[in-house]
């Protein structure tokens, strides 16, 4: 199988998944849910799955993992501490650069 061929295979499951997965709730939810609990759960699930998703990769980008976790106990505190997004984002990153710059030289 070419490529072309099993890119555009690929490309149709995947929106086909994505249909499904948006088209099932309107069809077999048509009251409004009123369960607490329902309710709370699918509140959390985008989050979640956010989460999920991003975590691996901060782990990942970088050369060494303890730059990372550096950087991620850096925006944990920025953003205790109520700072914007650009500070922390920034703060995390000039850790993380400042972490890789030293590493080697130990």
């Amino acid at each position: 199988m070419n490529e072309t061929l099993r890119f555009c295979l690929y490309l149709l499951v995947m929106a086909g998944v994505t249909y499904l997965i948006r088209m099932i709730p309107l069809v077999f939810f048509r009251k409004k849910i009123t369960n607490r609990f329902v309710r709370s759960f699918l509140y959390y699930v985008p989050y979640t799955v956010l989460t999920v998703m991003t975590i691996p990769a901060v782990f990942y980008s970088t050369a060494y993992v303890i730059s990372a976790v550096m950087g991620t106990l850096t925006a944990i505190i920025l953003a205790y501490f109520k700072r914007g997004l650009i500070t922390v984002a920034a703060g995390a990153v000039a850790v993380v650069f400042l972490c890789e710059l030293i590493i080697p030289l130990l």
